[in-house]
């Protein structure tokens, strides 16, 4: 799921090096720590946030079919 993160992330942004995903495994959640370039910030989260969103919705539905549960954060 990292790798799914990573590979959507990096074909919105103008700066595909400077994107970074870490995971960070607790008890029942995954938790995906997002960092990219500061001008490609506005890229990711989207207007309103609606990119952000629809990355959370995809990342969720991937975790759910693995029986898991997900969430990313987008870090500055």
């Amino acid at each position: 799921m990292k790798d799914f993160v990573e590979y959507i992330v990096k074909h919105l942004v103008d700066n595909p090096d400077a994107v970074k995903v870490s995971e960070v495994v607790g008890e029942t959640t995954v938790v995906y720590e997002l960092k990219v370039a500061q001008p490609d910030m506005g890229k990711v989260i989207g207007k309103n946030g609606r990119t952000a969103h629809a990355i959370r919705v995809l990342l969720s539905a991937v975790a759910r079919k693995a029986g898991k549960h997900a969430t990313l954060e987008i870090l500055e």
